[in-house]
């Protein structure tokens, strides 16, 4: 018989298959491009549900129809700026730390005491600087979810180094809310974690096939991690270890519906609760488990086919 044959089992470009060392990921600013003045937002994810919506997508076969599509909630609280970074040569050069706090931002996180060593923007030359990133945290206690904020860095877009400026300072001491980022029909991509699981064997975290039912020493192993020589088990063998807690990226999600929670409540989710905030609905899945803080940023490299896609919501299921 010829050789059986099959594709490799675990795809190579995520390694090492290790937890994360912070939920939040750290993102290529310079690569994304918005219309609007910042590149990404904070959210929460609450959970699934199924969006009752009006199919408007050109060259649709339900166009003009109402069709049920799956959607993921994501709480939004508004953010505030922490501290501006000034960039020179791919590196900071300056930072500002802004003048208010919120009180749980001080007791909850170490903060400079002496800020006499900060200048303020007022007084920083534009031809020091070639761009401008923020440090933004959530203002998370409005969600109930807890009183820490998380936070994570984001660019900033604009035609000209005075447009990212005048923004920095009309926002300095300011809430940012979703709505003034995202708009109804866009993309996003969402950055997170994903679910943990834990330490887990070969045949769950790579997929490999069971082995004969009389098997001796297992199952759900491989039959060879390798030949004697070389003498070594090279990093391409399915082996056990952990599974889950991954950064990860999901591309061109569509935006169902930015919502305001006043407006339209959404309320007892499963694992969740109430949300009592800004919301945007993404159709399809996510990754991480309920509560998981994630970045939603605009898309990257936006595709024809979920470009053209537009839905009207109805109301959630």
């Amino acid at each position: 018989m010829p050789t059986r044959k099959s594709p490799r089992k675990g795809s190579l470009q995520f390694w090492p298959r290790k937890r994360a060392n912070k939920f939040l990921p750290s993102v290529n600013w310079d690569a994304i491009n918005s219309e609007k003045n910042l590149k990404g937002f904070i959210c929460y994810k609450v959970g699934m549900a199924s969006a009752y919506v009006k199919d408007n997508t050109e060259h649709s076969l339900t166009k003009g129809k109402n069709i049920i599509v799956p959607v993921t909630i994501l709480e939004c609280p508004p953010m505030k700026i922490l501290s501006v970074r000034f960039y020179k040569h791919g590196k900071v050069a300056t930072e500002i730390l802004a003048e208010n706090f919120d009180k749980e931002l001080k007791r909850k996180l170490k903060l400079p005491k002496n800020k006499s060593g900060l200048k303020k923007i007022d007084s920083i030359n534009k031809e020091d600087f070639e761009d401008i990133k923020i440090i933004a945290y959530s203002i998370v206690k409005k969600t109930g979810l807890k009183k820490k904020p998380d936070l994570v860095e984001i660019g900033v877009s604009g035609e000209s180094i005075e447009e990212k400026l005048n923004y920095v300072k009309e926002n300095l001491n300011k809430e940012i809310f979703v709505t003034d980022v995202f708009d109804k029909n866009g993309l996003a991509d969402v950055r997170g974690l994903t679910k943990g699981k834990g330490f887990q064997g070969a045949v769950k975290r790579f997929g490999i096939k069971l082995r004969f039912h009389k098997t001796e020493k297992g199952q759900r192993k491989v039959g060879s991690i390798g030949p004697w020589h070389p003498a070594r088990v090279t990093f391409r063998v399915p082996m056990p270890g952990q599974l889950g807690m991954f950064t990860r990226v999901v591309y061109n999600s569509k935006i169902v519906d930015v919502g305001k929670s006043s407006e339209k409540p959404i309320k007892n989710i499963k694992n969740y609760g109430d949300v009592r905030t800004d919301y945007i609905l993404l159709k399809g899945s996510v990754q991480g488990p309920a509560k998981r803080q994630l970045v939603i940023t605009k898309a990257l490299r936006e595709t024809k086919k979920q470009k053209k896609k537009e839905y009207d919501l109805i109301s959630l299921r």
